[in-house]
This record gives C-alpha cells, structure tokens and sequence, in this order.
C-alpha cells in the first residue's frame, strides 16, 4: 500500500527546511524558468538544422514515445553511435518536447540522438516509470538499423531524475527484463546531477507529489544496486550545486568504482543543477567532450 504524505523533521543531519532548500533546485536558482525558456524556443530552429523522426512509440500507452534525431543524410556513411537521453523534472514534470536542444551537443558529432518520453509520477509508479524507460533502450537497440543507428553502440544518458533513470538502466538485467536482449546492450551511461538514494527524497517536499515507499528507496536507489554491465560510467555533477547533490554523485562513483573498469567521477567547476545539462548541448564544453568520448566521437 502506498504510504500517505506524513509530516517529517528532516533527515541525513538536516532539519526539514534544510533538507527542502537542498532539493528544491528551482528556488535556489530562479534563472531556471529563463533557461528552459531559451531552450524551448530553440526547438523549432533544432527541427529545421536536423533530420528527426518524431513521436515514435515505443509503449502501449500515450506518454511511450521517443524522437530521433539524426545526422544529415549527406554526412552519414556507416551507422552512427545513439545516445538515449532520459529526461529530469523529478520524476513528475517535463516533456520530451523541452530538451530538442540537446540535439546540438551530439548530432553534428556524429551521433543518432534519442529524447525519451515517459509517463509521470504520481500517474505511474517510479516502478512503471522505470521500465517504461527499459522499454524505451530496448526499442532502440532493436530498430537502431531502421533510422542508420549501430545497435552495438547503444549509450544513455539523463540528466536530474534522469541520472536516476541512467543509473537504473546501467544496473539493468536486460536479458530477465525481455527474451533475446542482450547483457552488454548498453555500452556505456552518463548520468548528470543524479539522484541514486532515495531515502532522503521522502522527507522533504518532494514526499507530498511522488509518495515514494520505503520499498521503493530500497529496490530503485542505483546506490543499493550493483551495475548489470561492465559498460563505462561517467557520473557528473555540477560544481554549484548543493552539498546532497554532490553527495549523490560522490557516493554513486564511490559505490561502483569498485565494481566497473570505468567509472569516472566528474566535478564541472562552476556550472549548476541547470547549467549542467546546458553544457551537455555545447560542444566546447568539457562535460559533452566527456560523453563523446565515451562514444568514441572526441
């Protein structure tokens, strides 16, 4: 059963007004709604500069689908590494549609990008959700042929709860998920600004929308979980953002540098919980060189 939203006096040594200022992104930096504002107004521009395929279901339900966006016809020449991207907003907000942006920061590189599109908490379950974003790598790994993507250089990436959801796909069992998909399906994650302990997320605010339960803190924290591949790891954080999100990913990198070859721990000086993803769209930047790196695109 779920559990009802309950008053709470913080956690992890910080009152509950402490605990919320830690979490709540969007007070601490208002230059959040101008951001995503900027990128929105960027869609259109980025429909016309690239090929794409839009709105391609990938579920059974309205809110399955995913765009692909894709190197000009002219330049491809043999199939192209794809990165999927899963989105943030807390696991309850967001849209695929916000973040055609992020074509910008691979496509010209030479990547096939993949925005996902998931249904929200509290509609699904962070369970539902969860695999609704399986789901979604799945698919891509079985028609990468159909749109000049190479199935053997699958990667994913996300940003925010999206770093949850990244984590969650790098400590998939993708052959006990569907028959006939493979173990190394992924070839390698990038999480940024994620969230891989659950626990702290229900005593703050976030409690009263997403309801998440104590079972849910222990089977969809990636920090109790152990990775499902030996696929490389890049966790990135924003050096501006607060002490828990820098905790979240010194603790993850920490937790699985012992069990991936691979697992690399990147502090971007001076960026925050949002300029973060804006670096992931410049190809100036040292974050998107590390994730072309990762797919063989530096």
């Amino acid at each position: 059963m779920d559990e009802a939203p309950r008053e709470d006096n913080g956690y992890g040594g910080y009152d509950r007004a402490a605990l919320d200022a830690q979490y709540d992104n969007r007070k601490r930096h208002p230059e959040h709604a101008r951001l995503h504002a900027a990128w929105a107004a960027d869609g259109p521009k980025v429909l016309k500069a690239f090929d794409h395929r839009l709105d391609v279901a990938f579920g059974s339900t309205p809110d399955e689908t995913l765009d692909v966006y894709l190197p000009k016809k002219r330049k491809r020449t043999k199939p192209a590494p794809v990165n999927v991207f899963l989105h943030g907003g807390y696991w309850m907000n967001r849209h695929k549609n916000d973040f055609r942006f992020l074509a910008r920061g691979l496509v010209p590189a030479g990547a096939i990008l993949v925005v996902v599109n998931y249904a929200l908490v509290p509609r699904v379950t962070l369970a539902q959700q969860v695999d609704q974003c399986r789901a979604a790598v799945a698919w891509t790994w079985r028609h990468a042929d159909d749109f000049g993507g190479d199935r053997e250089r699958i990667f994913v990436s996300g940003h925010s709860a999206g770093g949850h959801l990244t984590a969650m796909m790098l400590a998939t069992d993708w052959p006990s998920f569907a028959p006939g998909l493979h173990r190394t399906l992924v070839k390698g994650g990038a999480a940024l600004s994620g969230i891989y302990d659950l626990e702290p997320i229900r005593h703050c605010y976030l409690q009263a929308t997403l309801r998440f339960t104590a079972e849910d803190a222990a089977l969809l924290s990636p920090l109790r979980l152990a990775p499902k591949t030996d696929a490389p790891a890049l966790i990135a954080v924003g050096g501006a953002e607060t002490d828990e999100f820098l905790r979240h990913s010194d603790i993850l990198a920490a937790a699985w540098s012992s069990r991936l070859a691979d697992c690399r721990l990147l502090i971007a000086s001076g960026l925050n919980h949002f300029t973060v993803l804006g670096a992931l769209a410049d190809p100036a930047s040292a974050l998107n060189r590390a994730v072309r790196a990762q797919m063989g695109l530096a």
